[in-house]
């Protein structure tokens, strides 16, 4: 039986399996189906602390987990099908396979939302991003033309923080008004390097044969209108969704998915049972306040463990 599971594998996952790890819990990490998160997908980290070059993301991870690993945490590349966490012992089927854990951290992240139009994944990290904090600061983006796909806060926020590079950022959206708080849309709409689209839907982005982004195809959703826009990346805000469905009915979550936890504490509803990261963070989604969280996550699993056997 395991002290401590780890189910993830991003910035929260590995930062928890190292602190676990130094205090001698010897955590089992079950990676999932994106060893390493969404931070993988991204082509350079600028803003995490101790890179003045920035890191690619990849890299990071593999630097994460060989450094966890060092003190002797366990990779098992390994998909989590099912959890029970109704007793202790808890149980996890990991590819068929069943896994007792005194204790487990989810840290299991979150997927964006995608528009699901042609050309949206095979440019992805080639000019089609999720994040402009990560991203909206690199060379080929700056005093270049860029699309925000959005109406809500997240998209406002993208498109306010990319004014500071693009030289024009068009928010298409697919209403006659944004959706976000009536502040940050005044703020955002009275900045002159703002442009919105109304009524406005992406339907591809190109140009694949060219290897990069260079336009976005539109649709006006009242007229029927189509048309080209020529840009350089395409920053797509419509949402995050929590990576949590296999725990659903067992650990408590708010109205969009995302885990809740104590207010002091990472622990769910369920005593033992630990989060950290993405799924349980719709605000800051950074890979700074995720390794943070999964550090707090594995404090909290060792004293849990701590108590259990005094």
């Amino acid at each position: 039986m395991e002290k401590v599971v780890i189910i993830g594998s991003g910035c929260a996952g590995w930062t928890a399996a190292l602190y676990t790890a130094r205090a001698d819990l010897k955590p089992l990490v079950l990676t999932g189906r994106q060893p390493g998160g969404l931070l993988t997908t991204t082509s350079i980290v600028e803003n995490f602390p101790g890179f003045p070059e920035g890191v690619d993301g990849y890299e990071l991870m593999t630097r994460m987990q060989k450094q966890a690993e060092r003190f002797g945490a366990r990779a098992s590349f390994g998909t989590v099908e099912a959890a029970d966490f109704s007793q202790r012992p808890f149980v996890l089927t990991v590819d068929g396979e069943r896994v007792e854990a005194e204790t487990v951290i989810i840290a299991t992240g979150a997927s964006h939302k995608h528009l699901g139009v042609p050309g949206e994944d095979l440019l992805e990290t080639k000019g089609v991003t999720y994040c402009a904090t990560c991203d909206g600061a690199l060379p080929f983006f700056r005093n270049q033309p860029l699309v925000v796909v959005g109406g809500g806060d997240s998209a406002c926020e993208e498109a306010t923080y990319l004014t500071r590079f693009g030289s024009i950022i068009y928010l298409v959206h697919r209403r006659d008004s944004l959706r976000a708080s009536k502040i940050m849309a005044e703020r955002l709409l009275a900045n002159p390097k703002v442009k919105p689209i109304w009524d406005t839907a992406v339907t591809e982005v190109l140009d694949v044969a060219q290897d990069k982004v260079t336009a976005v195809k539109l649709k006006n959703l009242k007229t029927g209108e189509e048309s080209i826009l020529p840009c350089a990346g395409v920053f797509v805000a419509i949402g995050h969704g929590p990576n949590t469905e296999i725990f659903k009915h067992q650990i408590k979550t708010d109205e969009n998915g995302f885990i809740l936890h104590g207010l002091h504490s990472t622990m769910t509803n369920v005593p033992g049972v630990f989060v950290a990261g993405d799924c349980a963070d719709h605000v800051y989604r950074q890979a700074i306040t995720s390794a943070g969280a999964g550090c707090a996550a594995a404090i909290d699993a060792e004293r849990f463990l701590a108590a259990q056997n005094q």
